[in-house]
């Protein structure tokens, strides 16, 4: 039997952070379009030192799971993904990705990124449901996540404030089986 390699594609692998990916960090946070995406939190922007102690936390927590993603070419950062709000007893927990700079993004390291992350948390996990949320205007990401197969489940109505107007929040998930099923 052999064993399959977690976390590492044929683009990307999942990391964990080093000292240097902080800086590069901080350049996506002084970048609203990041923010706005990644996030529906304001577009604050922060430190490196403010980074470093986020993953760092991140890192700790019991309910948290945070990973740099980084070409397999050369190794350079290029995002952050993971899982927080885990709850191990009901096997569920929310997925989170964002890919920092634009030229990293149309090049299908997200998906491949995903695609890690969700068998990471299936097949090391052990989840059961791997839950997102997406604000309603990120159009690009609503259709990677769709393709990797994540069924929307729900939706806040008018939850994210930006620019003068009011912004759905969708929720979709997948359950272990149905990603068994795509992956047979």
């Amino acid at each position: 039997m052999s064993i399959r390699e977690l976390l590492k594609g044929d683009k990307v692998r999942l990391t964990a952070f080093r000292e240097e990916d902080f800086s590069i960090i901080e350049n996506w946070y002084g970048e609203s379009g990041f923010s706005r995406h990644y996030d529906f939190m304001p577009a604050v922007p922060r430190t490196a030192g403010q980074l470093k102690e986020m993953v760092e936390s991140s890192s700790n927590a019991a309910d948290q799971c945070i990973f740099a993603i980084r070409e397999n070419e050369g190794g350079s950062l290029i995002g952050i993904c993971g899982f927080e709000s885990i709850v191990w007893n009901n096997g569920t927990a929310r997925l989170y990705i964002g890919l920092g700079d634009k030229e990293h993004r149309g090049k299908g390291y997200a998906s491949e990124a995903i695609r890690q992350l969700v068998e990471f948390g299936f097949l090391e996990l052990n989840l059961h449901c791997i839950q997102l949320n997406v604000i309603a205007y990120n159009t690009s990401a609503i259709n990677l996540y769709e393709r990797v197969g994540f069924v929307r489940e729900g939706v806040v109505r008018e939850f994210v404030f930006r620019d003068s107007k009011r912004h759905d929040l969708y929720m979709y998930g997948l359950l272990r089986r149905e990603w068994e099923k795509d992956e047979a």
